[in-house]
């Protein structure tokens, strides 16, 4: 069924991107894959959503909201280690929850962000601290003696009196360190100046007036300072926007967006923004409200050559931290339209589509196969581009040499011509292989465009 008709999102539950045909768990390979379920060093999927990052010395510390319950209450703030941001292992939790408190188990952490206070040698965490009906809007601040703690809360707050819902944090280069945070009810979005312990806000610097912004981060690049945000939709996606000033105070620029509008940022939302050498990396999630500890993380590079902050879209991609480059991974592409078709499946034809042409009334009885697809004899990463105009999921089957469908999730891509990519890791045998989707479905997928098959595992 073309993409472009409205249809109920498929009933069947699965794991997002289940690595094909694998009798144990993945580790996360040294290169980074948006949208794919990245494990730890243990085997075990990373819960670190809405997270912040703290380079020490020669390591960087994630720290995120453990989703695994699938709720929006409070589990654990998580910590996680890396050297490369590649491969991560899990260390001890960083804050848990605390009866009584407004960090229960029956309240909202969300985004916490880390800064070393060098005055004092200690670590500060502050989060966004909430009721289970979101009605405190408050922030929360922790500390300890070490990047992973465990942290000691102090309490929570509105800051200045004023609501704080979705936040970050910046440290800026003299050690004067900045909240940044939706309030208002949403409808404002503020920047306020930290005491010198940072433990508590002083005196508002900004105020970008009725700009409903959330999730936002800040790099400073050349002396300017580059604020990246969503606007409020909830769970779903919206275009990412990035503003300029020469100071935090203001002016800032208008609004201009990080990605084409039409994909929501590649269906994510803003969590951090890192600098890497002149270029940086967005941290997004893309998150699924139906199974939030599903949610994955979409990491893409951030390039400067426009002279503003654009995502660079990449399936693979790794980092060189040494130099502050980046390296995207080029592979092998198979056009939808070249396979066979089976069934009710069509060939569509639209200037959108690579080629001109893709596969559509996919599922439902209706089958694509392409054959001869080259593999190397180990699992690799293949990244399916199709379109989803529904505002809902969809998912595609997908059978690798006659053997067991596994599902694909395709979330909504932003319009029925949008074209946008999954991963899925894939064990294709040394030579020739033939992939078969949407074989045994009785729900719609989206749209094939085509398929890129990697040789970077």
């Amino acid at each position: 069924m073309p993409c472009f008709q409205k249809l109920k999102k498929p009933i069947m539950t699965v794991l997002w991107l289940l690595p094909l045909l694998a009798a144990t768990l993945l580790t996360q390979a040294a290169v980074i894959v948006p949208g794919a379920s990245w494990t730890d060093t243990e085997g075990n999927v990373i819960q670190a959503h809405g997270g912040g990052f703290l380079k020490v010395d020669s390591t960087y510390y994630w720290f995120g909201e453990d989703k695994v319950l699938d709720s929006t209450l409070f589990h654990a703030v998580s910590c996680y280690t890396s050297t490369d941001l590649e491969t991560w292992t899990r260390q001890n939790d960083a804050l848990s929850p605390i009866s009584g408190t407004m960090i229960s188990t029956s309240d909202v952490v969300e985004r916490p962000k880390v800064i070393f206070n060098t005055k004092n040698s200690e670590y500060v965490m502050w989060f966004h601290s909430d009721t289970s009906n979101y009605g405190a809007a408050m922030v929360g601040v922790a500390t300890a003696n070490t990047p992973c703690g465990p942290y000691t809360y102090k309490g929570s707050w509105k800051p200045l009196g004023a609501d704080s819902r979705d936040e970050g944090l910046f440290l800026d280069d003299n050690g004067t360190a900045y909240l940044l945070y939706a309030s208002d009810n949403n409808q404002n979005f503020k920047i306020s100046m930290l005491d010198t312990n940072y433990y508590n806000v002083t005196e508002e610097v900004s105020v970008l007036t009725g700009a409903t912004l959330e999730a936002p981060g800040v790099i400073k690049r050349d002396n300017v300072y580059y604020l990246i945000a969503s606007h409020t939709s909830g769970w779903d996606p919206n275009p990412n926007k990035v503003f300029t000033a020469s100071s935090l105070a203001g002016p800032w620029s208008s609004q201009v967006d990080i990605a084409p509008e039409d994909t929501n940022t590649f269906y994510s939302q803003n969590a951090y923004d890192m600098p890497l050498g002149t270029n940086g990396i967005y941290m997004g999630d893309r998150w699924d409200v139906s199974a939030l500890g599903s949610s994955t993380y979409i990491w893409f590079p951030l390039s400067w050559a426009s002279g503003l902050p654009v995502i660079v879209q990449a399936d693979v991609w790794s980092v060189n931290l040494a130099a502050g480059t980046y390296t995207v991974a080029t592979g092998t592409t198979y056009e939808a339209e070249s396979g066979t078709l089976g069934g009710s499946a069509e060939l569509l034809t639209d200037s959108s589509y690579s080629g001109g042409k893709a596969v559509g009334y996919l599922g439902n009885g209706g089958t694509l196969t392409i054959n001869n697809i080259v593999g190397i004899g180990e699992a690799q990463w293949v990244s399916l581009y199709y379109a989803n105009g529904d505002s809902t999921w969809r998912n595609t089957t997908l059978s690798i040499n006659g053997g067991a469908n596994v599902v694909i999730q395709q979330p909504s891509s932003g319009g029925g011509h949008v074209i946008q990519s999954v991963p899925v890791k894939a064990n294709l045998k040394d030579g020739a292989n033939t992939l078969t989707f949407s074989s045994g479905q009785a729900s719609y997928a989206g749209d094939l465009d085509k398929i890129i098959v990697y040789t970077t595992v």
